[in-house]
């Protein structure tokens, strides 16, 4: 049996899977509210001594963490936790070369391989090229990165912190937005704006520049629920100009980031927008601003236009994409990642 989780800001999803000719069972799936435990171990041990105590053998265990991994240890970048496998290795009683932390968008990147036709929808058809390298853009608490590439025999994905690059304003909006971040924060990524803390941000600047009339009951709202669903829900709805302005902006400035990942990877085999934006708002990405922005690219639009562009559905894509790491590693062979 496999345990693996999926550790973000916000929340960690962790599942017990039994691999299956290719595909897995799911024996046992939670969610814990991330901010709630004081690390990764508490909540591991919560789980294989509490809640599936004597239930399974566990074997093997991967855990796609936000942040960049080295030896085994991972300074979660929206959590203060440092995650480090031999002390969930002890929890488990398994030796360490057992149990692998990925970086959360890597461990996303593997799950790529495992989507089905039910888990996808096609944005931009485009013309798939065998073998091409692909890529992965997410944006939720965070914005991750991943690029994967075929190594020849396999596909091999690469964990990033691309979403921590400085962000470039392509028009006059777009300036306005980046002066009015650095007055706020100082240097500016595209995290700023492409995340769920993000969109809030692209909402202020609407609000205090140019829209300042709020409506009662959308400060009531933004006060109560959290504040990117509120405005997503709001702008598609049509309900108020200044949540539209921002949910307009941010999603032509995804389609921009996402097509310059696909330009630095060459993205040829297809790019794939994860993260728990995006489905939220599908509606607003098949309107067509997402891959107009995705595509505007001078001398190279004609062939950025031909890459497939995918919105992945299946929020579990990180935990199978732990489980099919493990697949890959051919149990025996696993060393600490």
């Amino acid at each position: 049996m496999f345990l693996v989780g999926d550790i973000g800001g916000t929340k960690t999803n962790i599942a017990v899977l039994e691999p299956q000719n290719g595909k897995f069972k799911t024996l046992y799936e939670k969610s814990f509210i991330s901010n709630d435990y004081d690390s990764l171990k508490t909540i591991v041990d919560k789980v294989v001594n509490g809640d599936l105590k004597h239930q399974f053998k566990i074997s093997y265990a991967c855990f796609g963490v936000a942040g960049p991994v080295k030896d085994g240890l991972c300074d979660a970048t929206n959590l203060p936790w440092l995650v480090d496998s031999k002390k969930i290795a002890e929890v488990l009683n398994l030796t360490n070369n057992y149990v692998c932390l990925l970086n959360d968008l890597e461990a996303a990147a593997y799950g790529i391989q495992v989507l089905e036709e039910k888990d996808v929808f096609t944005l931009n058809k485009g013309k798939l090229q065998k073998n091409g390298n692909m890529a992965l853009i997410s944006a939720g608490t965070g914005l991750g990165e991943s690029i994967v590439f075929w190594d020849g025999e396999k596909y091999k994905p690469s964990s990033s912190e691309g979403g921590h690059t400085d962000f470039a304003p392509r028009n006059k909006i777009e300036i306005d937005l980046l002066n009015y971040l650095i007055n706020k924060y100082g240097r500016i990524s595209y995290e700023r704006i492409l995340s769920g803390p993000g969109l809030l941000n692209v909402y202020n600047f609407f609000k205090e520049t140019t829209y300042q009339n709020t409506p009662e009951w959308l400060l009531e709202r933004l006060k109560k629920e959290d504040p990117s669903a509120v405005i997503s829900d709001v702008a598609i709805a049509k309900k108020d100009i200044a949540c539209e302005k921002a949910l307009d902006l941010f999603t032509s400035i995804y389609g921009a980031e996402a097509g310059n990942l696909a330009l630095t990877a060459l993205a040829t085999g297809g790019v794939y927008v994860g993260g728990g934006i995006a489905p939220k708002i599908l509606e607003k990405l098949k309107e067509g601003a997402f891959m107009q922005a995705f595509t505007h690219k001078g001398r190279l639009s004609v062939l950025i236009s031909q890459i497939p562009v995918k919105v992945i559905l299946n929020d579990k894509i990180p935990l199978l994409g732990c489980g099919n790491f493990l697949n890959v590693q051919k149990y025996f062979k696993l060393t600490t990642v």
